[in-house]
């Protein structure tokens, strides 16, 4: 009964760590939707539209990562030319940090440099987008 118990438990962990297309194009929403609102509380000159905006992206983008598709890449010449979950985990460290300056510069009033942080994030976007998502 207990090998019962814990061939289950850890399918349910298995499974509920594959990260899927599906998921993937969830949490892009839920980035997009991030962005839109952290660039409102920007032009609203608002820090808590700014703050809900930051948290959400910063949230979000620690659970976004390549797809388990890319992930088990069978060939390892093509996984090593590759990196995606490299590249892609780097991307996320980026961004995270621009959450922060964006937060710390928005907070000191300095809303141009908060700007110019919001303006790096999507350059990193478009970046991962074109590395990881083949665009």
């Amino acid at each position: 009964m207990k090998i019962i118990a814990l061939l289950i438990l850890s399918s349910i962990v298995i499974f509920a760590s594959i990260y899927t297309k599906a998921d993937r194009i969830k949490d892009m929403q839920i980035m997009e939707k991030a962005m839109s609102t952290i660039s409102t509380g920007i032009l609203y000159n608002n820090i808590d539209i700014v703050k809900d905006g930051a948290m959400l992206l910063s949230d979000t983008i620690r659970k976004v990562k390549p797809p388990i598709e890319v992930e088990v890449e069978k060939d390892p010449m093509a996984r090593y030319i590759n990196n995606r979950v490299i590249f892609s985990n780097k991307i996320v460290r980026n961004i995270d940090r621009k959450v922060k300056t964006i937060l710390e510069r928005f907070r000191d009033g300095d809303s141009r440099a908060a700007s110019q942080a919001h303006a790096k994030i999507m350059k990193q976007c478009i970046q991962c987008h074109y590395e990881v998502l083949d665009w």
